[in-house]
């Protein structure tokens, strides 16, 4: 049954996934292509778009991804699964908080946890690189490069740089989203 398949998949994806939504990415992407729910260019697609609106990253993939393989009904499977881990970790925290953090163990877990995140997002971030910019997904395939990607990001740099400059900060995410989406509408209508 697909309802439970999602719920479960997306229920363990919340509960090993320490780091937030860009530490997910990299086990999403793991299982919605081995169970064929995505190809890797509706998942960058989906990334794409997940960040680009609003609410956490991980449940809009999580709600997306359910919408394709059960509606709407699959969508809400997909979002509670992912969102029902943390919601019981956070209440269990939030009862034991008094002196939960004084101690060494949990010290220790919070330290080996921070660098694993790090790589997870890491990680996640070159493999989005690679498969964006260059088309590359495995290690044996050969690289494709998308000149008009890397295009965008020339001038995106550009203009961030450019904006810090003449500014004296950065520019506003929702200004780049816009002006790559722009972009991206000019260069690949060509």
């Amino acid at each position: 049954m697909i309802y439970l398949k999602l719920f479960v998949t997306f229920f363990e994806i919340g509960l090993f996934t320490f780091g937030g939504g860009y530490a997910m990415i990299s086990l999403i992407r793991e299982k919605t292509l081995a169970f064929g729910w995505l190809t890797e260019a509706e998942l960058l697609n989906m990334i794409a778009i997940s960040e680009s609106t609003p609410g956490p990253i991980a449940i809009n993939m999580a709600t997306f991804v359910g919408s394709t393989q059960g509606g709407i009904l699959g969508s809400l499977v997909a979002t509670l699964g992912v969102v029902l881990p943390s919601f019981i970790i956070i209440l269990l925290i939030v009862s034991l908080i008094q002196g939960f953090l004084k101690y060494k163990g949990v010290q220790a877990f919070l330290g080996g946890v921070r660098p694993c995140v790090v790589a997870l997002i890491l990680a996640t971030a070159i493999t989005m690189l690679m498969s964006t910019l260059f088309g590359i997904t495995t290690i044996s395939q050969g690289a494709a490069i998308d000149c008009k990607g890397l295009i965008i990001l020339a001038i995106l740099v550009a203009i961030a740089l450019a904006f810090k400059k003449l500014r004296g900060k950065k520019p506003s995410p929702i200004l780049m989203i816009l002006i790559s989406a722009g972009l991206g509408m000019i260069f690949y209508s060509m």
